[in-house]
């Protein structure tokens, strides 16, 4: 029988990368609709764009999420994603406290920066305690400390290097999430069968691919965002009659 102190200590190591079923089934945990970040609340102003007629169909769902993904907030965040994984991989904890102000600072509407600050900020409290590590709480206090709340990708990457993830999978899966909370949204705004928001999630498959390979390859300098009418949308949201979702 395992005692308390060696569940502990199983539950505090880092995931063995001789295993690479350990570092998937982690994943899946943490990016899992079940997960209690409260994902589901949020729709990064598709409720106002649903509304207005922007999106009415699977395929202008699609070309809408394929926006954001490559322009929006999928692009901003795949690349402080890479950036907080780095910082924390090499120990930098100054850079990642930059990365993590930036993050927090780069968020066009007041919704959005609470769909991401929100969610990252459920983030670490459960990991902190269902998978207590003292590096993850020492990062933690720093952000503290410094007044930062970390955003999402910030959260899910600081929390994967500790674990020893790799960039590329960690990535790969949290942009995945990402979306699949959006199509799940939009199959309830529009509204839209279950076998179409499959077919929008197939169709974005290889978008997010994408994503990742062009995420890994920029620097800070490039670090940005260019979807002017998922901004609209989301400014629109904040005064919208009635509202199903928090953004």
């Amino acid at each position: 029988m395992r005692t308390a102190t060696s569940i502990s200590i199983i539950m505090t190591m880092q995931i063995d990368q001789t295993q690479p079923s350990a570092a998937l089934l982690r994943l899946m945990t943490w990016l899992s609709p079940a997960f209690p970040v409260g994902a589901y609340t949020y729709s990064h102003g598709l409720e106002w764009a649903v509304e207005s007629g922007l999106i009415n169909s699977g395929d202008t769902l699609s070309s809408w999420l394929e926006s954001v993904l490559h322009d929006g907030s999928g692009r901003l965040d795949a690349d402080l994603f890479c950036a907080a994984w780095t910082a924390v991989e090499a120990d930098d904890l100054a850079a990642f406290l930059t990365v993590a102000e930036t993050a927090q600072a780069a968020r066009s509407t007041a919704e959005l920066a609470l769909e991401s600050s929100a969610q990252g900020a459920a983030f670490l409290l459960t990991v902190t305690a269902v998978w207590p590590e003292p590096r993850l709480t020492a990062w933690q206090a720093a952000l503290t400390a410094r007044q930062v709340t970390a955003t999402s990708p910030v959260a899910v990457a600081l929390a994967a290097a500790i674990a020893g993830i790799d960039l590329r999978a960690a990535l790969a899966a949290f942009l995945h999430a990402f979306v699949a909370n959006l199509i799940s949204a939009g199959v309830r705004l529009v509204p839209l069968g279950q076998t179409d928001g499959q077919r929008a999630m197939a169709l974005l498959e290889n978008q997010i691919h994408g994503a990742v390979e062009a995420a890994l390859k920029r620097d800070m300098c490039s670090f940005g965002s260019a979807t002017p009418m998922v901004d609209w949308a989301s400014m629109k949201h904040e005064n919208q009659y009635t509202r199903l979702f928090r953004s």
